[in-house]
């Protein structure tokens, strides 16, 4: 991103939620659209190509996790848009399949709007610092930064968003033991208590993606886990 206001869309049909949501986005000096269902949230997407995507789970005409498997998979080939997906339901199972359809984040229902607010700002600052970096390379796996892609053998993994990132400070954090509460403030933006079992079900996903090169990622036990140098 650059000196423009970051251009966020909602997507959200309840219309109170969206137009508060909205609201307090603009007060912080961002730029808003809105859609009031998934077809329109998906088009817009396309045609704007925003800075952020706030993404109801529940949505009419197509729900928010089919717009999340169809937004990341025409950005096969760039950088894909941030999504975080808001829902009434908050049960771990569902904010991990959120996760693996491709949201970078998830706030569950009846939310607090500063929250919120902190966790846009996390996700477009990761955003930012995510320009201008390079790819790296160790053991066969290599690390594409620009193109937040990661190849083992020369085949590219298909990864989540979130898988990505945490990849990515592994991988640049190589023979350092890495918390679980580190892990949360560096890849999710802040820390929550009860999302160390989250950490540990990505992680255990990232190993199954990675095939062969799994093996250096190791746990530590009692302390977490380290990527190998």
């Amino acid at each position: 991103m650059d000196n423009r206001q970051p251009v966020i869309l909602v997507v959200e049909d309840d219309d109170d939620i969206r137009e508060l949501v909205a609201f307090s986005l603009e007060e912080e000096g961002y730029h808003v659209e809105q859609a009031a269902d998934g077809l329109r949230g998906l088009e817009m997407a396309e045609s704007l190509k925003p800075d952020l995507i706030i993404l109801d789970l529940m949505l009419p005409g197509r729900d928010g996790l089919s717009v999340c498997r169809e937004l990341h998979k025409h950005a096969a080939e760039s950088i894909p848009c941030p999504i975080l997906m808001l829902t009434a339901r908050g049960e771990e199972m569902d904010r991990i399949i959120g996760f693996e359809y491709g949201a970078d984040d998830y706030v569950v229902k009846p939310f607090n709007i500063r929250e919120l607010m902190l966790r846009v700002k996390a996700i477009l600052r990761r955003r930012t610092m995510d320009t201008g970096k390079k790819v790296v390379s160790r053991h066969g796996v290599s690390l594409d930064q620009q193109g937040r892609r990661v190849s083992v053998d020369g085949r590219t993994l298909e990864l989540t968003a979130l898988e990505y990132r945490i990849f990515e400070d592994f991988f640049l954090n190589a023979g350092r033991i890495r918390t679980r509460e580190e892990l949360l403030s560096s890849v999710w933006g802040y820390q929550f208590e009860g999302y160390e079992r989250t950490v540990d079900v990505h992680i255990a996903r990232l190993r199954r993606k990675l095939g062969d090169a799994a093996q250096y990622l190791e746990t530590v036990r009692g302390m977490g886990y380290r990527y190998k140098e």
